[in-house]
């Protein structure tokens, strides 16, 4: 499994979001560095997202919101939702989940 796990859910219509593409990138000096992409799938996860370890730093998770909801038809007020974050402990497993409807988004940190 994957050090970094995502989950969309869709709180507008009450199921997961699949289908959102998604980038990983880590802080390294001023830049932020692609690290990895995907899509979620039909449960709105993504669990294959980074392969191999992690390091101690900042990462920042980008998800394509408005791509989402045009395809379903609805005009979404946020184009993208980031996501950044700090990693401390590389031993841990850090799940990012998105709640995610047309006019607002939140996060924390699941399990």
């Amino acid at each position: 499994m994957s050090p970094i796990t995502t989950h969309v859910l869709d709180t507008h219509r009450g199921v997961p979001a699949s289908d959102i593409a998604i980038q990983l990138y880590q802080q390294q000096g001023e830049d932020f560095v692609l690290l990895a992409e995907g899509r979620t799938d039909d449960d709105g996860r993504i669990r294959d997202l980074l392969a191999g370890s992690i390091e101690p730093g900042v990462y920042r998770m980008r998800f394509e919101t408005q791509e989402y909801h045009e395809r379903l038809g609805i005009q979404g007020f946020y184009p993208e939702a980031v996501i950044t974050f700090v990693i401390h402990n590389t031993e841990q497993h850090y799940h990012i989940p998105l709640l995610l409807s047309p006019f607002a988004y939140s996060t924390y940190r699941g399990s």
